[in-house]
C-alpha cells in the first residue's frame, strides 16, 4: 500500500508555506501525483432598497479570482520538481468549502490541509470546517499546524481505542507507519484498565508487524483527564505525527476520540492524520 495521489488544500488569501512544504516532502517520498485545490465562497451582497449593490459583488468576485490565482501560483512554485505530475483545481462555491473538498477527495489517497487561519473579514468564506471534512471525505485527512513545515516521521504514534474509526485510521496510515523510524500504538485508559489495554495493543502490534511495521505497544493510565495524559505523553515521546480515528457528527462539539475532544484533535501541536 502507498499513496499514489495526494491532494493539498490551499486557503485563499493565507500563508500556505507549511502545508505545501509537507505536501512536497510526501510527494517525493511516495513518488505521488499532487492535486492542488482551493475554493472561496462569495460574500453575501449588500442590499439597498431591494437591490444588490453590484459594485460590492463585482469587487468581491475580482478579489476571489485574484486570491485563487495567487494560490495556484503558490502551488506550482512550491511543487515544481517535487511531484511527477501536478494538477490545479479551484472554484467559487455557495456551499460549504468542506463539501467541495470532500467531493474532490474521490480522486486521491490522502488529503493534506493546514489548520485554518483567521483574522480577515472573509474568514467564513475562506476557512474550512475540518471536522465536517473528515466526516465526509472517506479518505484520511492530514492536518498540518501553521508552524510545522516538516514531517520527519522519526516518531509516529497511533492512538488506539477499540473502535471502527481507530482501525480505519491505522489502516489508512500504513504508508506513513511503514516509513517511520519509530512507531508506537498508544492507548490512554482509566486506572485499573491496563490489563485490557495491554491485550488490545498486543493484537494491534501483531497486525502491524504482519504489515511490515514494528510498533511498540504503549499504555498510559490516566488518573484524571485522559486528554491531559495524552498531551503529556505526546510531548514526552516527541511525537512527529499522531494518527487518530475520529468519530461523531459534523458538529465539532460532538467529536470525540475516547476522552479526547475534537478541539484537541483539530488544534494539534504536531501533524495529525484523522480518519472517520
Amino acid at each position: 500500500m502507498t499513496y499514489r495521489t495526494l491532494m493539498v488544500y490551499l486557503q485563499a488569501g493565507a500563508d500556505n508555506v507549511a502545508v505545501l512544504s509537507i505536501a512536497g516532502v510526501l510527494a517525493e517520498k511516495f513518488d505521488a501525483k499532487v492535486i492542488g485545490l482551493s475554493a472561496c465562497q462569495p460574500c453575501n451582497p449588500i442590499y439597498e432598497e431591494g437591490f444588490a449593490a453590484g459594485d460590492v459583488v463585482a469587487e468581491d468576485r475580482t478579489e476571489i479570482k485574484r486570491e485563487l490565482a495567487a494560490a495556484a501560483d503558490q502551488f506550482h512554485s512550491a511543487l515544481d520538481g517535487k511531484s511527477r505530475k501536478g494538477e490545479w483545481r479551484s472554484t467559487i462555491t455557495y456551499g460549504p468549502l468542506a463539501d467541495y473538498i470532500a467531493e474532490q477527495a474521490r480522486a486521491v489517497d490522502l488529503v493534506i490541509i493546514g489548520k485554518p487561519t483567521g483574522g480577515t473579514l472573509f474568514d467564513q468564506t475562506r476557512c474550512v470546517n475540518v471536522g465536517s471534512l473528515v466526516v465526509q471525505a472517506g479518505r484520511p485527512v492530514l492536518l498540518v499546524p501553521q508552524d510545522v513545515a516538516s514531517l520527519s516521521l522519526r516518531n509516529v504514534i497511533a492512538c488506539w481505542k477499540d473502535t471502527r474509526e481507530s482501525r480505519r485510521a491505522i489502516s489508512d496510515a500504513l504508508p506513513l507507519l511503514q516509513a517511520a523510524s519509530r512507531a508506537s500504538v498508544l492507548e490512554v485508559c482509566k486506572m485499573g484498565q491496563r490489563a485490557l489495554a495491554d491485550r488490545e495493543l498486543l493484537d494491534v502490534a501483531g497486525w502491524l508487524r504482519r504489515q511490515g511495521v514494528e510498533a511498540s505497544p504503549l499504555v498510559v493510565e490516566a488518573d484524571g483527564s485522559e486528554i491531559d495524559a495524552l498531551k503529556c505523553e505526546l510531548r514526552k515521546q516527541r511525537c512527529d505525527l499522531l494518527i487518530a480515528g475520529a468519530y461523531g457528527h459534523n458538529r465539532l462539539s460532538e467529536w470525540a476520540f475516547g476522552g479526547v475532544t475534537g478541539d484537541f484533535l483539530l488544534d494539534p501541536e504536531c501533524c495529525v492524520l484523522l480518519s472517520h
